[in-house]
């Protein structure tokens, strides 16, 4: 199975011609008919943004030979991604590693968090970004940090950064669970999710902070989707006592200034 056929077939299939797709792409028509023709093989960033152009997954591009599909095999890939429920275009997730090619944490600066939506896929945006490991976390998972904004999180306030755990199949997010989500429109937003992908196929995004009200965001609005696992921050969080717990305190300084007088009485 060659890419190249694969990347042709789903051309024709489409009805589009060369020029139109490689000036979709932003190629050179030249370069774009080398891929089809086998001349050259496309590089990771080539195939995402290919397999974004026909709303498929990067895993189902390169693992399928299209050649030997039939109508029906056809009709179920393009159903299959009508909505990404199940982050299927997400598969292949670049990840930086270090020299014992264990994969590292990435950390997303400020600065570069403008260009995160579109550079979460690009090795070379992600190559400049810092990196650390963290060795509590499981070696078997992703992990990526990010930088807070805002007050809309309570205890985590503006500034801090937190780690989340990639998550592929958003099926499986469980109502109330912090998540790092990334949208098209808003960037990189921190929130409590619930599912409600079966009745609406959407996530309503929930603050911590009372003032601010939950708003629903449909699946296809969401890039990637960053289970919450720890975070840090130059602040301590504002620690609340509880009615026995104040009482308790009041009691204490009762007991000091009693135990003051006493001295006072003695002196």
């Amino acid at each position: 199975m060659e890419i190249g056929l694969n990347i042709k077939l789903l051309r024709n299939r489409n009805k589009f011609s060369q020029e139109e797709v490689s000036k979709n792409l932003n190629l050179y028509r030249s370069t774009y008919s080398g891929y089809e023709n086998g001349v050259s093989i496309p590089g990771i960033d080539i195939l995402i943004k290919i397999a974004d152009y026909y709303q498929i997954s990067v895993d189902d591009l390169c693992r399928n030979d299209f050649t030997k599909f039939s109508e029906k095999e056809w009709v179920n890939l393009e159903k299959k991604y009508t909505t990404d429920i199940k982050g299927q275009k997400l598969r292949v997730l670049t990840a930086m590693v270090d020299q014992n090619n264990e994969e590292l944490v990435e950390l997303i600066p400020i600065k570069a968090s403008a260009g995160y939506v579109s550079g979460y896929a690009d090795p070379e945006y992600l190559k400049i970004l810092p990196t650390f490991h963290l060795p509590f976390l499981s070696k078997h998972k992703k992990y990526r940090s990010f930088p807070i904004k805002g007050d809309s999180m309570p205890p985590v306030y503006d500034g801090s950064y937190v780690t989340g755990e990639f998550i592929q199949d958003w099926n499986t997010i469980k109502s109330g669970t912090p998540c790092i989500i990334v949208t098209l429109e808003d960037g990189i937003v921190f929130k409590v999710v619930n599912n409600m992908i079966k009745e609406k196929q959407s996530f309503q995004l929930c603050s911590t902070n009372p003032i601010y009200k939950p708003y629903m965001i449909h699946v296809d609005q969401i890039l990637e989707i960053w289970k919450f696992v720890n975070y840090i921050s130059e602040e301590l969080p504002e620690i609340i006592q509880d009615e026995k717990g104040i009482t308790k305190s009041i009691n204490e300084i009762q007991k000091d200034i009693h135990q003051i007088q006493q001295k006072l009485n003695f002196s």
